[in-house]
């Protein structure tokens, strides 16, 4: 499996910018579905955003599409989301996770286990 870093969080007023990093390490020859996750306090867990490092289509979820865009160097085993036109609606601790193989169409991929989940990184955005 891999293991996942992840940075890039903080507090941003409404309609800014934040860009999160998760670094892999570990197994990273093979291919994965890798992608972002969150969960605010007193909400469900939602898939955010995916994409299967061996190559394809990324996925979104409704409430971030146009504003978040998911990409992945993968000279550097690097995952990026960078997060546009923030709202306070996005608060929330994000995590990276990542499971062996395809999405299979999904922004939920990610999620399927086994997993590997990095250790989050909070976003806060204010009105």
């Amino acid at each position: 499996q891999v293991q996942l870093v992840e940075s890039g969080g903080g507090s941003v007023q409404t309609g800014g910018s934040l860009r999160l990093s998760c670094a892999a390490s570990g197994d990273t020859s093979s291919s994965y579905c890798m992608g972002w996750f969150r969960q605010a306090p007193g909400k469900e867990r939602e898939g955010v955003a995916a994409i299967y490092t061996g190559g394809g289509s990324t996925y979104y979820a409704d409430s971030v599409k146009d504003r978040f865009t998911l990409s992945l160097d993968n000279a550097k085993n690097t995952l990026y989301l960078q997060m546009n036109s923030l709202k306070p609606e996005d608060t929330a601790m994000y995590y990276c996770a990542a499971s062996r193989g395809s999405c299979f169409g999904s922004v939920n991929g990610p999620l399927r286990r086994p997993r590997a989940t990095g250790q989050g990184t909070q976003v806060t955005v204010s009105s």
